[in-house]
């Protein structure tokens, strides 16, 4: 047995080292992989028609949901490198671009309108949709808005007049083109102040002012007070009209009953059911795979929001509001939008164009949901690296625990 001092000295050493430093949340990466794994296999069965005619377009779909897969990979591992203190000190101005590329799209010919909705850019022959992007600069912006007001959360003005005004603006310029995106950011916004400690009957003044505004961005639009029509009253609606993409979903999860059809086995992704690889990507899920694997995709995404908590509770007990707050708001996001994806095709909720973090094909949802995901990382980095959080220049708020 070789018992030489050297030795032993480094083996003290890296003792210390992985005791430190045990790694990244390995639960988080398996949830990851996991789910970028099914989504590929899925999207290649919802994408492939079986018609010969379509195979080129259809597997050239393919390949740029591989390559938004890769480039999506490249930011996680960039953005998990990214100190939060610096994240942090960028929030306003994250928000910021996102208003002006929200304005872009509205009001220049760079906006592009696609099946009847103006949300992409495009730029030399590339588009991207602003609206995914303010999705994770709300959650930015938020975070740090709830970290410096911690201890003041219990003020009107606070919790509702200056949270009212940001969702306000956010709602007016995504009301004319992404309604389903404006949704979603207002309930992860309003989680996040509950889960900050915001009063009760504040946050019912803020969701009675939320509910106002989605009101009047359905009321604006005819195609949304239809789909409401078509939501409460399933029955009466055409299958081969308004009612359309919902009897399709509903037929295809209906097929696969509790086992599914099998990979590859679905018919409704023929020529049947519209964007099948995105929109409507459970419903494939199910049909394919059955019940079964509905419960199995939505234990991951709540696996995911476990592990967001989990990361979010060793930041603030290290004195990390800021990161604990992100951490909590990109879980909420990503799960929120999962599950209002699964009660879409399923009928539990009207009609809307949500992708499935992770898993549907299209660029800019993959892109900025491993963007989020890094960021994930990042809050983890900082808690294994076990330092007092940095307090960035003119952000007076006190770090827990120093009272």
């Amino acid at each position: 047995m070789n018992t030489a001092p050297g030795n032993d000295v480094w083996g003290t050493l890296r003792a210390g080292r992985n005791a430190m430093d045990p790694g990244p949340d390995i639960w988080l990466g398996v949830t990851v992989a996991a789910l970028l794994s099914l989504g590929i296999v899925m999207a290649y069965s919802a994408v492939v028609t079986g018609y010969i005619a379509a195979l080129e377009t259809d597997f050239r779909i393919l390949m740029k949901h591989g390559m938004h897969i890769a480039i999506g990979l490249a930011l996680l591992l960039m953005t998990a490198s990214v100190r939060t203190s610096h994240l942090q000190q960028a929030g306003r101005t994250l928000l910021f671009v996102g208003f002006l590329a929200l304005l872009v799209l509205l009001y220049s010919d760079l906006g592009v309108e696609i099946n009847g909705g103006r949300r992409w850019i495009e730029i030399a022959g590339f588009r991207f949709q602003p609206s995914e992007f303010m999705k994770l600069a709300a959650v930015v912006y938020f975070a740090d808005y709830l970290a410096r007001k911690k201890d003041d959360l219990h003020l009107f003005k606070v919790s509702i007049i200056n949270v009212g005004v940001v969702l306000g603006i956010i709602g007016l310029l995504l009301f004319e083109s992404d309604f389903g995106t404006t949704a979603l950011i207002i309930m992860t916004v309003l989680t996040m102040m509950l889960l900050a400690g915001v009063r009760f009957w504040h946050i019912s003044v803020v969701v009675l002012v939320a509910s106002g505004l989605l009101a009047f961005m359905i009321a604006v639009k005819p195609h949304r007070i239809e789909r409401i029509k078509i939501y409460l009253d399933l029955g009466n609606a055409e299958p081969l009209g308004s009612g359309y993409q919902l009897w399709q979903s509903l037929i295809a999860i209906g097929r696969g009953e509790w086992f599914g059809m099998g990979i590859g086995n679905s018919i409704q992704k023929i020529s049947y059911l519209p964007h099948a690889g995105n929109d409507f990507l459970i419903a494939i899920i199910g049909e394919e795979l059955g019940a079964i694997g509905i419960f199995s995709v939505l234990a991951l995404y709540i696996l995911l929001l476990v592990r967001a908590f989990s990361i979010s509770r060793k930041a603030f007990c290290l004195g990390h509001r800021f990161s604990g707050f992100l951490a909590q708001g990109i879980g909420v996001l990503l799960t929120f939008q999962a599950i209002v994806h699964i009660c879409v095709n399923v009928g539990l909720l009207p009609t809307k164009g949500l992708t499935l973090p992770m898993m549907s094909t299209g660029g800019s949802s993959m892109l900025c949901s491993l963007v989020a995901i890094g960021l994930l990382f990042a809050v983890d980095r900082q808690n294994r690296d076990n330092r007092p959080s940095t307090r960035p220049r003119g952000y007076p708020y006190v770090e827990m625990g120093s009272r």
